[in-house]
């Protein structure tokens, strides 16, 4: 199979939910800032890996049940590792820029991370393959499955992060917002990789609905909710300093 087809197919699940979401920030971020995070995103991809694989390996040594085992795993090993990592890349690389300028941005940047997250995830994963319509197949699941749930979950952190920086909530908010994102993240591999019958399809698709439900709500709440004039004040001094 051809190594170009492949990253087609495990980039374009990424870019279609990048283009959709970012029809919703009606002042559109720099087309550079968006590159530079998503890459980023990507980047952070493979020390995560790494850091996943030390992980598991090191829970594979405590003297406890394989089901236990298998809840750490899921829960520490990739989706507190994996929402972390993304987060990381937002509060590294877009706090301090002038272009963080609205609460919505939040929502959007961490978005963004997520799916360059995800786009390295799906190609290390679609790499192996080698029939057409088996690279087809997945990448079509993951554009509804996985790639959507890292968008969404990103997103939901995106939504606590505005409120404790541009609102100046206790933080709280954003560790709460994390824990539902990682938990989520969590009880999704938990039921595709240990749940049978039809609560094996239906609890995943319950949580991609709710959160898509919940982060579109919150791209309207924060759209429509102005932060404190201190806040923007900082923010548009920042950007004027920037400038000079």
């Amino acid at each position: 199979m051809n190594y170009f087809l492949l990253i087609i197919f495990g980039f374009l699940p990424s870019v279609i939910w990048l283009l959709f979401y970012l029809r919703k920030d009606s002042n559109p971020e720099p087309k550079t800032m968006v590159l530079k995070i998503f890459f980023y995103g990507m980047l952070v991809a493979i020390p995560t890996a790494c850091l996943e694989i030390v992980i598991l390996k090191g829970f594979s040594y405590l003297p406890i049940s394989f089901f236990l085992i298998t809840i750490l795993n899921i829960f520490i090993g990739v989706a507190l590792v994996e929402e972390i990592m993304k987060y990381l890349v937002v509060r590294q690389k877009v706090l301090k820029s002038p272009e963080f300028d609205e609460p919505v941005d939040a929502m959007i940047y961490m978005l963004i991370a997520g799916l360059g997250f995800a786009a390295v995830e799906n190609i290390l994963i679609l790499f192996p393959l080698s029939q057409f319509f088996e690279i087809f197949t997945i990448s079509a699941v993951r554009f509804l499955g996985a790639t959507f749930l890292h968008a969404l979950c990103s997103a939901t952190i995106g939504y606590f992060l505005a409120l404790h920086f541009f609102f100046k909530k206790p933080r709280k908010f954003l560790i709460f917002g994390l824990l539902i994102s990682i938990l989520l993240h969590g009880l999704y591999n938990f039921s595709i990789i240990v749940v049978d019958g039809v609560l094996k399809f239906a609890i995943p698709i319950a949580i991609l609905i709710g959160l898509a439900i919940f982060i579109s709500w919150g791209f309207q709440k924060l759209k429509h909710k102005d932060p404190p004039i201190v806040i923007a004040s900082e923010r548009s001094e920042r950007s004027n300093l920037n400038k000079e």
